[in-house]
C-alpha cells in the first residue's frame, strides 16, 4: 500500500511537466540576460555588457522570507550581512565581504541617500514596499561616487510610477507581535505624470524576554514611513521624475520594567531613540540634442536619543547635486560629470565643539568633485574601462581615486570580468559607533584622524551551463582590499575606554564568493551561494613588530539559500536561511564568554498560495532551528555600573556591555500574511 501511494505521489510530481513548466524552464537559460543595471557604470547597460559586476535582487526574491524593512532583507544576498551591534536597541550596519558597515554606500535612485548619521537607525527605515529592484556592487566605486563606496554599494531602484499596479498591499503580522503594513497607490495627474503613494508602517509593543537576563530581546518599535514618487511623459522620451519621503520612528529598548519616565535617569536602564528624517530625490534630463542628466537629493535627519543617562542629539543636513554627460563617440562609451556635496552636521559630543571646549561648532563639508570615464568596446569579446574621479576636501586636501575594469566574453556562456580601484573615506566616529555612545566606556581620540584609503582588486567569472533537464548559473569572484590610515577602536588596551587613532599598519580584507541558481525541468529550483572571506589588521608594536588582529563580526566562512518548489494550484514553498561560521567577538579581559561564535544557521519555511486576481495568502515559520546568541549582555543586573568596582562581587572588573551580538535573539516565531497587486 505504502508503494502505491509512493508511486501515486511521484506521478503527481511528473505531472507538473506540464508546457508552462517547461516553458518557465526555457526562460530560465536566458534568465537577467536583458536585465538593466546602471549602478556598476552609471549608465543603462545590459547586465550581461557591464564590464563591472553587478548583482540584481528583486521584491520577489525578497519576498520568499517576508520582512519588515530593507535592512533586514539584505540578509539574503550572499557575502552581504545585516549586522547588530547592540542587544539593547538593535542598532545595526550593512558589511560587504566583511567589511564594517561605514565601507557600504547605501544609494536610492543613484543619490547618496543614506550616510553618516542614517547609518545608524535609517536603513530599518526604508520598507520593502518601494522597491523595485537592489542593484549590489562588491568592491571599489569611488571613482564615481566618491567617499564611503570603499566596499561596495547597494543601489534601491524605487518603483516607476508608469508602470506600478494601482493598488498594491502586503500586511503580515507575527506570532511575537509584529505587524508590518505596506500600502501603494498609483494615480495620474493629467496625460503626462503618473504618481505613487507608498505608506509602510511597522508596530512591535509586546516587550519579550525569553533569555530571561531582564532585557527586551527585540526593540519595541513605532515606525511609519510615507513615499511619494512623480514620473513625467516628456518629449523624446526625456527623463523626469521627483521623489519624497518622510520617516518617523519611536524605538525603545532596555529593562522590562521600563517605560518613558525613567527616558535619561539611571533608575532603570533604557535606550530610546526618536528618529524624524526628510528626503528629496531628483532626476531631469535636459532639453538638449546631448545626453546631459542631472541628479539632486536632500535629506534632513534628527536624532534624539538617550542611552541610558547619556543623552545623543544629533542633526545632520545633506545636500548633493550632480550633472553628468553621456555620450557615445564610435566604440567609446564616455561619461563625465560634476558633483556637489555640502554636509552639516551637529551633536551634543566633543566632536562638534571648538578645540578649546567651550563652543558649539557644528561640521560643515562641502565635497566638491569631477569624475570621467570611458568604456571601450574594443571588439565583440572585450571591453576596457578606465576611470578617474578627483574630490577636494577642505581638511584632507586633493584626493584622487582611478579605477580599471576588463571584461573578457569567450562565449554567450562563459566570460571573465577584472578590476582593480582606490577608495577613501571621511570618518565621523560619534555616527558610525554605537560603541562609543552606549554603556560606560569613555571616548578617547588619541591623534587628529587621516582619511583612510584603499586600493582594491576583483576576479570575476560567469558560467553558464545549460542541458536538457538542467540549467547552471555560476557566478564566482575572488577580492582583495588594501587599507591604510584604518580607523579602529581598542576595545582591549582598558576596559572603561574606547581608543580610537588611525592603524600604525594596514588592513586587509581578502576571499573569494561562489553564487549560483539551479533550474530543474521540474518546477524545483535552488538559489545558493557560499563566502570565504580572511578579514585582518596588521599593526606595529613599540618594537616595531607586526602583530596580527581578527577582524570583529567577520565569519570566515557563510552563505544562503532559497529553495523553492511550485506544486499544482498555485501552492509555492520556500524554505530559506543563512548561515555563518564562527567570527571573532568583542569580550573583556578575563571574559567568561567564547572569544568565537558558534557556527549557526538562521533558516525559515514558507508557503504561498497565489489566486487568479492578484491575490496571495502567506505563512510559515522563521528562525525554524530556534537559535539565539548567549549571553549577548555583560553585567545586565548592574547597567549604570554603580557596583563595578566591588572587588568582592566583581572581581575581573567586568563592565556592562551591549556589544557581544552577532544574531537576533528572536526566537522560533510563526507569521501570516496577505499581498495584493491590482493593475
Amino acid at each position: 500500500m505504502k508503494r502505491d501511494l509512493t508511486a501515486l505521489f511521484v506521478l503527481s510530481l511528473c505531472s507538473l511537466y506540464s508546457q508552462e513548466v517547461k516553458d518557465s524552464f526555457e526562460n530560465n537559460k536566458e534568465k537577467h540576460i536583458d536585465d538593466i543595471v546602471i549602478t556598476g557604470t552609471l549608465k543603462e547597460v545590459r547586465k550581461s555588457d557591464s564590464t563591472v559586476p553587478v548583482e540584481i535582487i528583486t521584491p520577489k526574491f525578497f519576498q520568499k522570507n517576508p520582512t519588515p524593512s530593507l535592512f533586514d532583507a539584505v540578509g539574503m544576498i550572499n557575502g552581504v550581512k545585516p549586522q547588530l551591534n547592540c542587544s539593547v536597541c538593535n542598532t545595526g550596519d550593512i558589511h560587504i565581504n566583511g567589511m564594517e558597515g561605514p565601507y557600504t554606500m547605501i544609494l536610492i535612485d543613484g543619490m547618496p541617500i543614506v550616510s553618516g548619521l542614517a547609518t545608524v537607525y535609517g536603513l530599518s527605515g526604508i520598507p520593502n514596499s518601494l522597491v523595485e529592484r537592489i542593484e549590489v556592487v562588491k568592491g571599489p566605486a569611488s571613482s564615481l561616487y566618491g567617499s564611503e563606496a570603499m566596499g561596495g554599494i547597494i543601489n534601491v531602484i524605487t518603483k516607476n510610477p508608469q508602470k506600478a499596479p494601482k493598488f498594491a498591499a502586503d500586511i503580515f503580522s507575527t506570532s511575537w507581535g509584529e505587524l508590518s503594513t505596506d500600502l501603494s497607490f498609483k494615480f495620474n495627474a493629467g496625460k503626462k505624470a503618473a504618481g505613487l503613494l507608498g505608506i509602510n508602517h511597522f508596530y512591535y509593543d509586546n516587550p519579550m524576554d525569553a533569555n530571561h537576563d531582564g532585557f527586551t530581546d527585540l526593540t519595541l518599535q513605532n515606525r511609519i514611513s510615507v513615499f511619494n514618487k512623480w514620473s513625467f511623459k516628456r518629449k523624446d522620451n526625456r527623463i523626469a521624475s521627483l521623489g519624497l519621503r518622510w520617516v518617523n520612528e519611536d524605538r525603545w529598548g532596555g529593562e522590562m520594567k521600563w517605560n518613558k519616565k525613567y527616558r535619561g535617569s539611571d533608575q532603570i536602564y533604557g535606550e530610546s531613540i526618536y528618529t524624524k528624517r526628510a528626503e528629496i530625490i531628483g532626476l531631469y534630463q535636459l532639453p538638449l540634442s546631448e545626453k546631459i542628466f542631472t541628479q539632486f537629493s536632500y535629506n534632513w535627519h534628527n536624532q534624539n536619543s538617550w542611552y541610558g543617562e547619556t543623552p545623543f542629539m544629533a542633526t545632520q543636513q545633506v545636500a548633493f547635486i550632480q550633472s553628468y554627460w553621456d555620450r557615445t563617440i564610435k566604440n567609446h562609451n564616455l561619461l563625465a560629470g560634476a558633483s556637489f556635496r555640502y554636509t552639516y552636521f551637529d551633536d551634543n559630543t566633543p566632536a562638534t565643539s571648538s578645540a578649546d571646549g567651550l563652543k558649539n561648532k557644528p561640521a560643515e563639508t562641502p565635497l566638491p568633485g569631477l569624475f570621467l570615464q570611458d568604456e571601450w568596446t574594443i571588439n565583440d569579446k572585450n571591453k576596457l574601462l578606465i576611470g578617474y574621479r578627483y574630490d577636494n576636501d577642505k581638511h584632507h586636501g586633493n584626493v584622487h581615486s582611478p579605477r580599471i575594469a576588463y571584461k573578457f566574453t569567450l562565449n554567450h556562456y562563459n566570460s571573465f570580468r577584472a578590476s582593480l580601484g582606490t577608495g577613501f573615506r571621511v570618518v565621523n566616529i560619534f555616527t558610525e559607533d554605537h560603541s562609543a555612545l552606549t554603556g560606560a566606556r569613555d571616548v578617547v581620540i588619541l591623534n587628529s584622524l587621516k582619511p583612510e584609503r584603499s586600493y582594491n582588486g576583483n576576479l570575476n567569472y560567469v558560467k553558464k551551463i545549460m542541458s536538457k533537464n538542467l540549467n547552471v548559473n555560476l557566478d564566482v569572484t575572488g577580492f582583495y582590499s588594501y587599507f591604510t590610515n584604518k580607523i579602529i577602536g581598542d576595545f582591549d588596551s582598558n576596559p572603561t575606554k574606547i581608543i580610537y587613532d588611525n592603524l600604525n599598519g594596514h588592513a586587509v580584507s581578502q576571499g573569494i564568493s561562489l553564487n549560483t541558481e539551479w533550474f530543474f525541468l521540474v518546477p524545483f529550483k535552488i538559489i545558493a551561494g557560499i563566502t570565504y572571506m580572511n578579514v585582518y589588521t596588521k599593526e606595529k608594536n613599540d618594537f616595531r613588530n607586526y602583530f596580527r588582529i581578527e577582524q570583529l563580526y567577520a565569519p570566515k566562512w557563510s552563505g544562503t539559500f532559497v529553495m523553492t518548489y511550485t506544486f499544482p494550484q498555485n501552492f509555492i514553498l520556500d524554505f530559506s536561511g543563512q548561515w555563518n561560521g564562527k567570527m571573532r567577538l568583542p569580550i573583556e579581559p578575563n571574559d567568561f564568554r567564547n572569544e568565537y561564535s558558534p557556527w549557526y544557521c538562521i533558516a525559515n519555511i514558507q508557503l504561498t498560495k497565489k489566486f487568479d486576481n492578484g491575490m496571495e495568502i502567506y505563512g510559515g515559520i522563521k528562525n525554524l532551528f530556534n537559535f539565539t546568541p548567549k549571553n549577548p549582555i555583560m553585567r545586565p543586573f548592574d547597567p549604570f555600573n554603580k557596583d563595578v568596582d566591588n572587588p568582592v562581587t566583581n572581581s575581573n572588573g567586568y563592565t556592562f556591555d551591549t556589544s557581544y551580538n552577532y544574531a537576533s535573539l528572536q526566537k522560533l516565531r510563526g507569521f501570516i500574511g496577505i499581498r495584493y497587486n491590482f493593475f
